[in-house]
């Protein structure tokens, strides 16, 4: 179990799905998951995008001051809301098997590049 801010748990699958997609799969998912919480109009996550959205995310029993922190946590900017890259990074922040994993699946992904561009 992985955590955010105080006290908030959440099972971390990100492992688990970088293992069966691999890094480019892994990075596609984050970048899915980015369209579905973000405001359609501003074209990042911000709080209220994320209220309204995160059912469908398995977020539902956050409660507000919860998501507010996800929020502060990954608005590296402090322009108040998630960027792709920022909504990226705070995903893998949250994984701590990612962040060990980390060089493993960055190397897959440049070998992955560079094969296709052979």
């Amino acid at each position: 179990m992985a955590g955010i801010g105080k006290g908030m748990e959440f099972e971390d699958l990100l492992p688990v799905i970088a293992g069966k997609l691999g890094g480019e799969g892994l990075i596609d998912e984050l970048c899915k998951g980015f369209q579905v919480l973000m405001d359609k109009e501003k074209g990042v996550i911000t709080l209220e995008s994320l209220r309204k959205n995160s059912a469908t995310m398995g977020l539902q029993d956050f409660k507000d001051d919860e998501l507010a922190s996800m929020m502060r946590e990954g608005d590296l900017d402090g322009d108040g809301a998630l960027s792709q890259m920022e909504f990226c990074v705070l995903m893998f922040r949250l994984s701590p098997q990612l962040m060990q994993d980390s060089w493993f699946w960055l190397q897959q992904a440049l070998h992955h590049n560079n094969n296709a561009s052979l």
